[in-house]
C-alpha cells in the first residue's frame, strides 16, 4: 500500500516569522504552515514535508511574489548551509521580528506585564565577520549538491572542509568562503585543505572510523590575536608535523597554534589533552582595563563587540552601589563578574564547568581583582540557603543561564534570597518567560533590553531588570 501523498499548497502568503526564524503562512484548510527561507510578504507554493495535528511543515517549490523585506544573501551557500537562515531578509527587519518574538514570548508564555517603554533591540554593529570563533569539520566524503549530482559529471575530489549539513552527522558542506569571521579565517581553512590534499593527508571518515584530519577551530580577538587548533584522529607524527609546520610558516599572525589527538567517536575535546605546537596556549581579549585569557577550551562570547555592549547594559541595569554584594549565577569564565567587580563590595560567581572556573580565577588574578570569588558546582545543588548563609545576602543577583533557563529549585532559592534587584540575561526568551512567570508575584519588570548577538540567525538575547515589589 503506497503512502499517502503529502499535500502541495499553492499561493500561500507569508504573514510572519515564527520560532527558529521559520516563515509562517496559512494553508487552505486553515492550519498554520511553517517553511524556511521565505519572508513575510512572499507568496509561494509550499510542498508539505510533515503533517501535525495543528500545523504543517514544508518547503517552497515556487515563489510567485517576492517580499519587499527581501535582500540578496551575501553567502553563496545560503539555503544549503545550516547557518545564517535569515540572510535573505533585510537586517533592520530581522531585528524587528526578533524584538517582536521576545515581547510575544514574555506576554504569552510568562503572562508578565512589560514596562511601558521598551528599549529598541540593540543591533549588532557588524552583521558580517562578527564571530571570534569558528569550528570546521573535515570529511572524506563531502556533501554533494543536487546540481553536482544531476550534472552526471565525475566529482574531482570527495574530501571536504566546512560545516555539517543539518541532520546529516557524516556529511560536510565544503566551504570556500564564510562571511562570519574576518580574514585570515577563510585563508587559513582553504590553505589547510589544499595542503592536505596536495600532501595526501587523509580526511576523517566518521562511518569508517579512519582518516587523520578531524576538525579545525579558529579563534581571534579584537586586538589581533589568532588561535588555530587542529584535531587529529590518531598520532601520525610525520603528517601532523608537516601540517603544523606549514601553518606556523604560512600564517605568522597565529599567536597560538595547538593540536589534539582524539580517537573517540565524537569530536568533543573537553576531556582531551591540548598540545601546544607554537606560541602561547591562549589568546587575549581586552575590554576597557580588563584582559581575558582565552584558551582552546574556554567559553567566551562569540560576538566580542556586541558582548561588550551587552555587559555595559547589564552593569547599567544593576546600578551597583558601594558596599553591595552581588551574586553572578552561571558565571561562565567570570567575564560579567569581573566587569562589575570594581563597583561592588564583593562578587560571588557560580558555574558548573570546572574548566570555566579555572579560567575565571586566572583572569581575576591577571586583572588584579581580589573581591571576586568563584564557586564550582551544579547550580541547583550549590545555590541553596546554606550558600546564602555562607557568602552573605546578595543585594543584586545577575543570572545568565543556558538555553534551558533556570531549574525550578534555583528560582525557589532566588525568591527565598529576595534580593532588591535581579538582572536576568537570557539567550532563550521562551524559557526566560517561563521563569519570570514563576517570579511575578514578588518581582516586576522595570526595564528590558533585547540584544542581537547573532545577525542572520533566529537567536536573540534579552536583558531584564527585575525589582522587588
Amino acid at each position: 500500500m503506497s503512502r499517502r501523498k503529502k499535500p502541495l499548497f499553492t499561493n500561500i502568503e507569508i504573514i510572519d516569522l515564527g520560532a527558529k526564524g521559520k516563515a509562517v503562512g496559512k494553508a487552505s484548510d486553515g492550519k498554520v504552515i511553517f517553511a524556511p527561507f521565505l519572508a513575510p510578504g512572499d507568496i509561494a507554493d509550499i510542498q508539505t514535508t510533515k503533517k501535525r495535528k495543528a500545523y504543517y511543515e514544508g518547503k517552497a517549490v515556487k515563489i510567485h511574489r517576492y517580499s519587499d523585506l527581501r535582500t540578496e544573501p551575501a553567502c553563496a551557500y545560503f539555503g544549503i548551509c545550516g547557518g545564517c537562515k535569515l540572510q535573505h531578509i533585510k537586517y533592520e527587519d530581522q531585528i524587528r521580528f526578533k524584538q517582536k518574538e521576545v515581547e510575544n514570548n514574555l506576554l504569552r508564555l510568562g503572562k508578565v506585564e512589560l514596562p511601558e517603554k521598551i528599549e529598541p533591540i540593540m543591533a549588532s554593529p557588524e552583521i558580517y565577520n562578527y564571530r571570534n570563533k569558528m569550528e570546521f569539520s573535515f570529511s572524506a566524503k563531502k556533501w554533494l549538491t543536487p546540481e553536482e549530482i544531476q550534472s552526471g559529471k565525475p566529482v574531482e575530489r570527495r574530501e571536504g572542509l566546512g560545516f555539517h549539513i543539518a541532520g546529516m552527522w557524516d556529511k560536510v558542506l565544503d566551504i570556500d568562503e564564510c562571511h562570519l569571521q574576518e580574514e585570515p579565517s577563510n585563508q587559513i581553512r582553504n590553505a589547510v585543505r589544499e595542503f592536505a590534499l596536495k600532501n595526501n593527508i587523509s580526511f576523517f571518515d566518521p562511518r569508517e572510523k579512519k582518516g587523520l584530519l578531524r576538525t579545525l577551530m579558529i579563534r581571534n580577538t579584537s586586538i589581533g590575536e589568532w588561535m588555530a587548533v587542529l584535531q587529529f584522529f590518531k598520532n601520525e607524527e610525520e603528517n601532523i608535523e608537516k601540517i603544523m609546520h606549514f601553518l606556523k610558516n604560512e600564517f605568522p599572525q597565529i599567536t597560538s597554534l595547538q593540536y589534539i589527538i582524539n580517537s573517540k567517536d565524537n569530536d568533543s575535546f573537553y576531556d582531551q589533552e591540548v598540545i601546544l605546537y607554537h606560541g602561547r596556549d591562549y589568546i587575549q581579549e581586552k575590554w576597557d582595563d580588563l584582559t581575558f585569557r582565552i584558551s582552546a577550551k574556554s567559553f567566551f562570547q562569540t560576538n566580542s563587540k556586541q558582548a561588550y555592549r551587552l555587559y555595559k547594559k547589564v552593569k547599567e541595569f544593576a546600578a551597583i552601589k558601594p558596599g553591595e554584594t552581588v551574586y553572578d549565577l552561571y558565571t561562565g569564565t567570570g567575564s560579567i563578574a569581573q566587569f562589575i567587580a570594581k563597583d561592588a563590595k564583593k562578587v560571588i560567581g557560580v558555574e558548573s564547568v570546572p574548566q570555566a572556573i579555572d579560567d575565571a580565577k586566572k583572569n581575576a588574578e591577571l586583572n588584579k581583582i581580589d573581591n571576586v570569588e568563584f564557586v564550582v558546582g551544579d547550580m541547583k545543588e550549590v545555590f541553596t540557603p546554606d550558600f546564602i548563609e555562607k557568602y552573605g545576602k546578595a543585594d543584586v543577583v545577575i543570572t545568565d543561564p543556558p538555553r534551558d533557563g533556570m531549574h525550578q529549585k534555583v528560582v525557589e532559592n532566588l525568591l527565598h534570597l529576595a534580593p532588591e534587584r535581579i538582572i536576568y540575561v537570557s539567550c532563550n526568551s521562551a524559557t526566560q518567560a517561563r521563569d519570570l512567570g514563576l517570579m511575578k508575584e514578588q518581582y516586576f519588570i522595570e526595564k528590558m533590553q533585547p540584544v542581537d548577538m547573532f545577525p542572520h540567525t533566529h537567536h536573540v538575547e534579552n536583558i531584564i531588570l527585575l525589582k522587588k515589589k
